[in-house]
């Protein structure tokens, strides 16, 4: 993950990342820091979901918190 985008919204993802995958505790989302491959990783074990499946719902998750980010940043520049 962009770590300087997601870092203000870390806390809201990783609730985000519990509601969907309740297998999954706060200390090893937060053990990921932030890492897509790891969390990614996490994912398919916990759950036995294929790399692909992950990445894609992983992917469409941080979109929704990266993106607003973004546009907020070029917005003050």
């Amino acid at each position: 993950m962009d770590k300087n985008i997601i870092e203000g919204k870390w806390d809201e993802f990783k609730g985000e990342v519990r509601k969907l995958w309740g297998k999954i505790t706060g200390d090893e989302i937060e053990s990921t820091k932030g890492d897509v491959e790891s969390l990614s990783g996490l994912l398919q074990q916990k759950y036995g979901y294929k790399k692909d499946e992950v990445t894609q719902k992983l992917g469409e998750l941080r979109d929704r918190y990266t993106e607003p980010a973004k546009d907020a940043l070029r917005k003050d520049h």
